[in-house]
């Protein structure tokens, strides 16, 4: 295998070079971070498929940095990298020697299995973003977010998408699922599972690898979800147009479309926010983090071996200054080249604390209101942390409550129950927002709590409330699927009291995908051998198929919860007071049965013209009589309807049946 000449420009030159590859003026630059290498080689390809190329050894440039120069413009071709340890690592690595992409691959190309075997696209990123510019709220209580993977809103047939590629499909116009529904819905913000490139393939089912991983756990040997990332920099090739039986990412289409996704989300006025995963690596495929020195990249335990408090087989080494200088520029390079608005941090409890403080001062530096949102657990607990760190958390608090946390051993509030945690005050305090001051308090304030009941991650809402109701579901083959789609009368009025008690919490408010159809996810019969099949699933991470595609045919039967969802989004886009009233401003009245809720809400701190009265009666079975404050007042929410116009007027005492509630507004003179 022969090596060319090493083309290097003077270092000084060199030195300004950003990490990665650039196409600088025809010639070609790259540079490449690898602190425990003896030597490295660049190896570049005029075809993907080539197994050699030819070969260029860098020069280091500075403390862990190596850099090269070829004087040509290598777009259109692929390169790798080969590392020579330096014998500072001692970690018995099956990958050693081999050819690994650059971990700032703006592009990698891979084949369509466990391994990936990525090699760097030498890519064009430029796009004509035209006068497209960042949408972010005035205030983050205003944003109301809808998490989706990006298939499940258009892979199923009856979402009626025909364009090639999902990135395409989710912003085709005139059908059911995608964009379209997100406009008829009126939420203002959609957050996406990861779209940074990971490995959507596993190690095959019950067959040890040649580098000793053995499958015992997903027999589908598929990661749906994607929460195991490969390429911090590339976006996810198996969603574009080009996206074929053996390669993935082998145009620059990826690039294109991805823009083009976000280009036309904000021109419809959409927030656009990206779930990431900073705090493991993807494990089976030749990831250049994973394996080209584990001691150096990932987490080890006293005995030297992988932390794993991920649940996923390794932890990132984010306190590492070269890791953190990588998560960093990651993030500014998602809101720069791509104009993401936002991120959901996965497990962000892992990520170290300074680490956090960083990225939050380099993102208040481009916009303070780019979004920085954590899920608070992972080795710890830390949503009060992340507060002071102003950063907001998913509010597990308030899904705890009102729904509970096992729909057969735990169930919440709707369920005319308390979930273990949960007493009278901590109950009144998921409507303030879970703020610190009071009982259960989590955050410094309430436009830190993202307050949802459903996420990707569980039961649906809809389905936790089928079980809760009817506990012989769980665990139960599901015989007639049409039935079990459609809510029946107290399955649906237990869901529109949820959604109720949901969107009247102060903070930020997030629904799932398909929650607003009372989406249920039955395990889908197909060739894997699945034990499951037939039964509700609350995991269903490897499954592309429709366990997780949404139905919109099937669930045409639920229109009234959906109705029901667009007017509560409606209302509260409407009403400032509902979203950022301010503890001061809202006031409980006692009621004798403490499953009777009533509280009133001034909105004159919020510049919200009216103020509100909410009603919620979790009683199974008794109806309560609530005596209003004085004045009349319009009805928005009563029982099983909802209007952001007002549907009635009362004053003096009011009935509530048995788990419903009453949204009730009063213009303020």
């Amino acid at each position: 295998m022969r090596h060319e000449s090493n083309p290097m420009i003077e270092s000084e030159s060199v030195d300004t070079t950003p990490p990665g590859v650039t196409l600088v003026d025809g010639e070609t630059f790259f540079t490449v971070e690898c602190p425990y290498a003896a030597e490295v080689t660049c190896e570049i390809f005029k075809e993907y498929t080539q197994t050699h190329g030819r070969l260029f050894p860098m020069q280091k440039s500075g403390p862990g940095k190596w850099e090269l120069r070829i004087a040509e413009n290598l777009r259109g071709q692929w390169y790798g990298y080969r590392i020579k340890p330096n014998g500072n690592t001692r970690w018995h690595n099956p990958y050693e020697g081999q050819l690994f992409a650059d971990p700032r691959s703006p592009l990698v190309t891979v084949k369509n299995n466990y391994r990936q075997e990525a090699k760097t696209l030498i890519a064009d990123t430029s796009f004509d973003w035209e006068d497209d510019k960042h949408v972010l709220p005035d205030h983050p209580s205003d944003l109301i977010i809808y998490e989706t993977h990006i298939r499940d809103l258009t892979s199923d047939p009856s979402a009626r998408n025909f364009a090639k590629g999902d990135y395409l499909r989710f912003i085709e116009p005139g059908q059911k699922g995608g964009i379209e529904h997100l406009k008829e819905l009126g939420v203002n913000a959609v957050e996406f599972l990861p779209l940074q490139k990971f490995a959507p393939f596993e190690p095959p089912f019950g067959k040890e690898t040649a580098e000793g991983f053995l499958n015992t756990w997903n027999p589908y040997s598929f990661n749906y979800w994607g929460y195991m990332t490969s390429f911090f920099f590339s976006p996810e090739t198996m969603y574009a147009s080009d996206h074929g039986e053996v390669l993935s990412g082998a145009t620059e289409a990826t690039l294109k479309e991805y823009k083009q996704l976000v280009k036309t989300l904000h021109a419809h006025g959409f927030t656009v926010i990206m779930d990431v995963v900073y705090n493991h690596t993807s494990l089976f495929d030749m990831n250049p983090l994973t394996h080209l020195a584990p001691e150096h990249f990932l987490r080890l335990d006293e005995q030297g071996k992988l932390l794993n408090r991920s649940g996923t087989g390794n932890e990132l080494k984010t306190e590492d200054p070269f890791v953190r200088q990588l998560i960093k520029d990651s993030v500014r390079y998602w809101i720069e080249e791509f104009h993401i608005d936002g991120f959901r941090f996965d497990l962000a409890a892992l990520i170290d604390h300074q680490t956090r403080i960083e990225i939050r001062e380099m993102v208040d530096q481009i916009d303070p209101r780019i979004l920085l949102i954590a899920e608070p657990w992972g080795g710890s607990y830390e949503p009060s942390v992340f507060s002071d760190q102003n950063w907001p958390s998913w509010n597990d608090r308030i899904r705890n409550t009102v729904k509970g946390s096992d729909p057969v051993h735990d169930k919440g509030f709707i369920f005319s129950d308390w979930q273990f945690e949960t007493d009278r005050a901590r109950l009144e305090n998921v409507f303030r927002g879970s703020v610190r001051h009071h009982s259960g308090g989590l955050f410094r304030e309430s436009s830190h709590a993202v307050n949802y009941l459903e996420s990707h991650d569980g039961y649906t809402l809809a389905d936790f409330i089928r079980i809760g109701l009817d506990p012989e579901r769980f665990d139960q083959l599901i015989v007639d699927r049409e039935e079990l789609y459609v809510l029946n009368e107290e399955e649906m009025r237990v869901s529109k009291f949820a959604a109720l008690c949901l969107f009247v919490a102060q903070g930020i408010t997030m629904i799932h995908s398909g929650q607003e159809l009372g989406r249920p996810k039955i395990i889908e019969e197909t060739d894997v051998l699945d034990t499951e099949i037939g039964k509700l699933d609350h995991n269903s991470y490897q499954k592309n198929n429709t366990t997780n595609w949404i139905d919109f045919d099937r669930l045409n039967g639920n229109r009234s919860l959906l109705h029901f969802y667009k007017a509560l989004i409606a209302i509260r886009k409407q009403s400032p007071c509902l979203r950022r009233a301010g503890d001061a401003n809202i006031h409980f009245h006692h009621q004798v049965d403490p499953l009777l809720v009533a509280f009133y809400v001034d909105g004159r701190e919020s510049g919200d013209l009216h103020n509100y009265y909410v009603i919620l009666n979790a009683t199974q079975n008794d109806l309560h009589h609530v005596r209003l404050p004085d004045g009349v007042w319009e009805v928005l929410v009563r029982h099983d309807i909802a209007s952001s116009q007002s549907i009635d007027f009362l004053s003096g005492e009011v009935t509530i049946p048995a788990v419903s509630g009453l949204l009730l507004r009063q213009l303020r003179h």
